[in-house]
């Protein structure tokens, strides 16, 4: 059984900041890629950041230069660091990642979802 849990959403004023934090636990043999995904409401769930390996990193456009993901893969962590955010930045973060539970057995999963309200 593997988990994700994100924590470190809340209500922050424009302009402000946040750090979302996700913790992978259970049965876990390896992680590939990590990332954070936010969902808007009315709106598709959209990629956000994504962290291959610790290698390798993207960005969603809106959020390039403003956001930043990293990774403690000896805790099973990844983080997304959120500055400079905006009321169109509202959304719930959900944390996901390619996780091996053993050999040849990958899984892709996610977290419950974390709250960002940005006010304005």
């Amino acid at each position: 059984q593997v988990q994700l849990v994100e924590s470190g959403g809340g209500l922050v004023q424009a302009g402000g900041s946040l750090r979302l934090s996700c913790a992978a636990s259970g049965s876990i043999f390896s992680i590939n890629a990590m990332a954070w995904y936010r969902q808007a409401p009315g709106k598709q769930r959209e990629l956000v950041a994504h962290s291959t390996s610790g290698i390798s990193t993207k960005y969603a456009d809106s959020v390039k230069g403003r956001f930043a993901i990293s990774r403690d893969n000896a805790k099973n962590m990844v983080y997304l660091q959120m500055n400079s955010l905006k009321p169109e930045d509202t959304a719930v973060y959900y944390c996901n990642a390619d996780i091996s539970t053993g050999w040849g057995r990958w899984n892709n999963y996610w977290g419950q979802g974390t709250q960002v309200t940005v006010s304005s």
